[in-house]
C-alpha cells in the first residue's frame, strides 16, 4: 500500500493513473494503491468530474474518456425486452463497436444516462454478471424497452455493419448522428 497522500496530490496522481491505464480501474484497487478507502476514491472522482475531467464510471471501474478523434460515432435508438440485452450487446461488440452508454427518456426524471463502456465479449459478460449479481434493472425497463446507445467504432464501415445487423435482428428503431 502506498503512503497516504493528501487530497489534491492524490487527485493529481489519480488523473495520471487513469490517463495511462490500459483498462478500467476499480475504486477498491485505486484505494489500495493510494492508501485510502474506496469511498475516498469515489469522492475524489466526483470532485474531478465536477472540475470537468473526462472520467467515466463504468461497471468495470473508472476510465479516462477523452474525446476519441477519428472514431466513427452515432446514437442508436433501439427497442427490445430485457432478455435480449445480451444478444444486442454481443452483436455490437462483435462488429468492433464500443457501447459507451445507455439512455432513456423517463416521464418524470427526463433524460437518464448510464455508462456501460463495453467493447468486447468479456466486458459484456462482466456487465451482465454485475446486473444479475446486484439484481439491478436495466434502464430500458423503465421505458418498455426503448432506449438509446452512444456507440463508436474505428471506421464508419464497421459502424454501418453493426447498424445493419441491429436492423436485421429487429433491435433498431432509428439512428441519429451527433
Amino acid at each position: 500500500m502506498a503512503e497516504k497522500m493528501q487530497g489534491e496530490a492524490r487527485r493529481k496522481a489519480l488523473i495520471h493513473e487513469l490517463q495511462h491505464a490500459e483498462r478500467a480501474r476499480s475504486g477498491r484497487s485505486l484505494g489500495e494503491q493510494f492508501g485510502v478507502s474506496r469511498q475516498v476514491i469515489v469522492q475524489d472522482m466526483t470532485l474531478l468530474k465536477a472540475q470537468q475531467h473526462p472520467i467515466t464510471a463504468t461497471s468495470q471501474g473508472y476510465v479516462w474518456n477523452e474525446a476519441t478523434s477519428g472514431r466513427a460515432e452515432r446514437i442508436l435508438a433501439c427497442v427490445h425486452p430485457p432478455e435480449r440485452t445480451e444478444e444486442e450487446l454481443l452483436l455490437l461488440v462483435d462488429h468492433g463497436v464500443t457501447v459507451k452508454d445507455v439512455r432513456v427518456e423517463h416521464p418524470v426524471y427526463g433524460d437518464l444516462r448510464a455508462s456501460i463502456m463495453v467493447k468486447n465479449r468479456r466486458q459484456v459478460q462482466q456487465f451482465l454478471e454485475q446486473v444479475r449479481r446486484t439484481e439491478a434493472s436495466y434502464l430500458s425497463e423503465l421505458t418498455d424497452g426503448i432506449h438509446l446507445h452512444a456507440v463508436e467504432a474505428d471506421t464508419e464501415d464497421d459502424l454501418q455493419a453493426a447498424v445493419d445487423a441491429l436492423a436485421e435482428a429487429g433491435f433498431l428503431i432509428e439512428e441519429r448522428t451527433d
